[in-house]
């Protein structure tokens, strides 16, 4: 059986090992925002700052990217955002959605350049416009979502 697909707030990550991007988003506007970037290293940390957002926001569900190769085959970010993913659901006890993040990052870099954001100013905004772009790959397509 799969699971109903999520209505209303959904909240995005672009996990990284030094900083996680964050998106809001909703499924009746099928639009996401950027809305901040995590950082530190430290999961009481990390976590202590999802779960103040998910106070904020009541998302319907958690959206994670996950990094693959070129060819879709898994590589050592794969394993670590599963993980992540799996941490929140069992945190939040929401549902956790993994959507292929290929080519999010270099698609967030040209929306900055298209905004005259440029090199290094890009580094603050690039992975919470990341988790836009993985929200809104969500949005367009929520067949493609795989639940955690």
């Amino acid at each position: 059986m799969s699971d109903p697909t999520p209505s209303g707030t959904l909240l995005a990550f672009d996990f990284g090992t030094k900083r996680i991007g964050v998106a809001v988003g909703n499924t009746i506007s099928g639009t996401a925002q950027p809305l901040t970037t995590l950082h530190g290293e430290q999961n009481d940390q990390r976590f202590a700052a999802i779960e103040a957002l998910i106070r904020e926001w009541q998302p319907a569900a958690l959206v994670v990217g996950l990094p693959c190769n070129d060819d879709g085959t898994p590589h050592e970010m794969t394993r670590l955002c599963q993980r992540f993913a799996n941490r929140l659901k069992g945190r939040f006890n929401l549902p956790t959605i993994l959507v292929d993040e290929r080519y999010t990052s270099a698609a967030a870099s040209s929306q900055l350049n298209e905004a005259g954001i440029r090199g290094i100013k890009q580094k603050p905004l690039l992975d919470q416009v990341a988790a836009q772009q993985i929200l809104q790959a969500y949005f367009d397509e929520p067949v493609a979502g795989i639940y955690a």
